[in-house]
C-alpha cells in the first residue's frame, strides 16, 4: 500500500509553532486561576527520587511579555526544591499565539486523550531496566513456580501493584512467606493470586509474625475454596482488610492459639482504607462468579 504524498503546507499543519527557551523559573508565572493547586507532598516524593530524564519541558504563553505556565507547574517547583535555586533554568516550549482563554482550554484537556500505562506495562519496563528490586519480586515469584503476566490463569500473577506494594511496605521477608502460604493454600489457584488476597495474607504475616503458624493457616484456610473466602470477605469489609479479617476467622476455629482480630489494626485506620481502594483497582477483572 502506497503511503499519500503529503505537501510541506499539509504536514506544518501537525507542526505547532514554538519554539524552545531556556529559560530561568524566576522568569516563569503560574498563578492563574485555572491552575491546580500544589502538591507538596508530590513535589517532595519527586525530589526524594529526583531523575533529571524524567523533566519534561514546560509548556509556557507568552503574552504581553510574561511567560504563563500553563503545562509543568509542578515540574518547576520540583526543580526548585531539587536544586534551592528559582535562577535554575527550565527548557520551556514557548508559545506566543494563545489567548488566556486558549490556555485554559489546553490546560483542561490535556490529559484527554493520554494513555496513563498500566502496572503491569511499567513493571515489566523496570525488569527490561535490569532494575534490582523488580528483578528480586520476579525471582522470588518463579521460586513458587509462577509467572508475572498479565493472561490471568491458574499459576500466574496479574496483581503486579499488589507485589511491589508488599515488598515496599513490609519487607522481602514477608512477600515471601505470603507468596508461600498463598502457593501452598490454593496452589496457585487464579482468583487466589488477587491483590487483594495477597495483601490480606500479607497484613496477617505482618500482624502476627511467627505466632501465625503456617501449616495451621494452610490446614485451616484451605478447607475454604477462594469463592467461599470472597463472599465472606466482602460481608467483612471491602478490599484487602476484609479478606485479613475472614482468614483470620477461618484461622480461629477450632485452634487452642487464636489469634486477636484487633492486631490487624495496630495503626491508623486510614492506612488500610487507602490499601483496600488500591486492592479494588488492582483487582479490576478479576471478579469471581458466585452464583
Amino acid at each position: 500500500m502506497e503511503m499519500p504524498i503529503i505537501s510541506g503546507f499539509q504536514q506544518n499543519l501537525f507542526v505547532p509553532n514554538v519554539r524552545f527557551e531556556l529559560i530561568p523559573i524566576r522568569e516563569l508565572v503560574s498563578n492563574q486561576d485555572y491552575q491546580r493547586t500544589l502538591s507538596i507532598a508530590h513535589i517532595r516524593r519527586a525530589v526524594e527520587n529526583f531523575d533529571l530524564y524524567q523533566i519534561n519541558p514546560v509548556k509556557v504563553s507568552r503574552r504581553n511579555g510574561i511567560n504563563y505556565v500553563f503545562n509543568g507547574q509542578h515540574t518547576i517547583e520540583i526543580v526548585v526544591a531539587a536544586s534551592g535555586s528559582r535562577d535554575t533554568p527550565v527548557w520551556c516550549m514557548v508559545y506566543e499565539d494563545l489567548t488566556y482563554i486558549h490556555e485554559a482550554s489546553v490546560f483542561a484537556d490535556q490529559q484527554k486523550f493520554v494513555k496513563p500505562l498500566k502496572p503491569m506495562e511499567t513493571f515489566i519496563a523496570h525488569i527490561e531496566a535490569k532494575e534490582d528490586k523488580y528483578l528480586m519480586i520476579q525471582d522470588l515469584v518463579r521460586s513458587y513456580h509462577l509467572e508475572i503476566s498479565g493472561s490471568r490463569q491458574n499459576g500466574t500473577i496479574a496483581a503486579v501493584g499488589a507485589l511491589e506494594y508488599i515488598y515496599d511496605k513490609y519487607g522481602y521477608h514477608v512477600l515471601d512467606k505470603t507468596l508461600r502460604l498463598c502457593v501452598g493454600t490454593w496452589e496457585g489457584e487464579q482468583y487466589s493470586l488477587s491483590a487483594s488476597i495477597l495483601k490480606g495474607i500479607a497484613r496477617m504475616v505482618y500482624s502476627y509474625g511467627d505466632t501465625l503458624r503456617e501449616d495451621i493457616f494452610k490446614d485451616r484456610i484451605g478447607l475454604l475454596s477462594v469463592k467461599q473466602l470472597t463472599r465472606t470477605a466482602k460481608e467483612r469489609r471491602p478490599g484487602a482488610l476484609g479478606f485479613a479479617e475472614a482468614m483470620v476467622i477461618q484461622y480461629n476455629k477450632r485452634c487452642k492459639y487464636r489469634l486477636s482480630i484487633q492486631r490487624l489494626y495496630s495503626k491508623n485506620l486510614d492506612d488500610y482504607i487507602e490499601e483496600d481502594q488500591e486492592s479494588a483497582e488492582d483487582d479490576e477483572g478479576e471478579a469471581i462468579d458466585e452464583e
